[in-house]
């Protein structure tokens, strides 16, 4: 199981955040096998700026490439969807993480899991839509278990909600 998170607050060269993040999974389906993806997700800048809200999802794939390779894919990918790497949490056209790699444990590159992911609603929710009894393999914790030990103003209306 590999999951993807996808993430984008401010236009680029395909349109705004959603027409981006579309733009990304078409790209991603060329290439790889795009089994589920989740419902796109409007959620408050993490930390909380005076940023853009973000449009956040969730992908499930299949691909016989590694972890290091798919990396490397998803950065060429943002490369041409308008990503300018700089400082950390800053505004962003597209960012595509990756989440988990099947069982996949590893201080990297790329750290697997994603070392936030259990501490983002963001990632949390669209990951519950697309693998709800995905189970973290570092911590033994299943996708519900994660969500219930988030603060509830990190899941609540005023923080993430689903895009209409």
């Amino acid at each position: 199981m590999i999951l993807i998170g996808l993430g984008a607050n401010l236009s680029g060269p395909s349109g705004p955040p959603r027409a981006t993040l579309e733009a990304a999974l078409a790209e991603l389906a060329r290439e790889l096998t795009v089994l589920a993806r989740s419902r796109w997700w409007r959620a408050a800048p993490v930390p909380a700026s005076d940023q853009p809200w973000f449009t956040n999802g969730v992908a499930l794939l299949d691909t016989a490439l590694g972890p290091a390779a798919l990396l490397a894919r998803l950065h060429e990918i943002e490369a041409r969807l308008g990503r300018v790497r700089g400082a950390a949490n800053a505004a962003r056209a597209i960012d595509l993480d990756l989440l988990a790699h099947g069982g996949t444990v590893g201080e990297g590159p790329p750290v697997l899991p994603h070392p936030r992911l259990h501490l983002r609603a963001f990632v949390l929710l669209p990951l519950a839509e697309v693998a709800p009894g995905w189970v973290h393999p570092r911590l033994g914790l299943g996708v519900s278990e994660m969500i219930a030990r988030l603060p509830a103003a990190e899941t609540g209306p005023l923080a993430i909600r689903p895009e209409s």
